[in-house]
């Protein structure tokens, strides 16, 4: 009876220790990527490396690539092969560069898209006059042009797979990349 007694406590104390969350370094029981019991980001506590990266309780930590999406926008569209600026492009730019302006450590690429159709070369070559053309816009809104690249992924990388009006004109974009 003793025997059982004492395995019953240790199944027990062992059921207990399992239960909590594990500490994080800060000495805060691990979340879903909040902030800990000191108000200090804990980016481990994801559970997996990176899941929420630039989030602090749920919102995006300011400077963070999270919040230049929420707040912001980080991308702008075009038409086919065009790499003119609309002036709903120009607004987002406009808010792109005001934000920019508020963190000025912060470096940038800007990404050229396209859709599926045309060949891969006429397509990087749009995808680079997109991103260029993006990045002048930023640059006579005052951003020094040293905090921004360039690159061309052409149709590569599609942020729509679909052979649609619908798929291609969210494909044809300049996407802004917090380094």
């Amino acid at each position: 009876m003793r025997f059982n007694s004492i395995l019953m406590v240790a199944a027990l104390a062992a059921l207990t220790a399992c239960a909590g969350a594990p500490p994080d370094s800060t000495g805060s029981a691990a979340g879903n990527g909040a902030a800990g019991a000191n108000g200090g980001y804990n980016a481990s506590a994801a559970g997996t490396a990176g899941a929420n990266q630039g989030q602090i309780a749920g919102r995006a930590a300011p400077g963070s690539e999270q919040e230049l999406k929420q707040t912001v926008g980080d991308r702008i569209f075009f038409s086919t092969d065009k790499s003119d600026i609309s002036a709903e492009a120009r607004t987002t730019l406009q808010r792109q560069a005001e934000w920019l302006k508020r963190y000025p450590n912060i470096i940038v690429s800007i990404e050229g898209h396209c859709d599926e159709r045309g060949t891969r070369e006429y397509n990087l070559a749009l995808g680079a006059r997109r991103a260029e053309a993006a990045k002048q816009v930023l640059v006579a809104l005052g951003i020094d042009p040293g905090r921004m690249t360039t690159i061309t992924y052409g149709k590569e990388r599609p942020a729509v797979v679909g052979s649609n009006e619908a798929a291609w004109a969210q494909n044809r974009r300049a996407v802004t990349v917090v380094q």
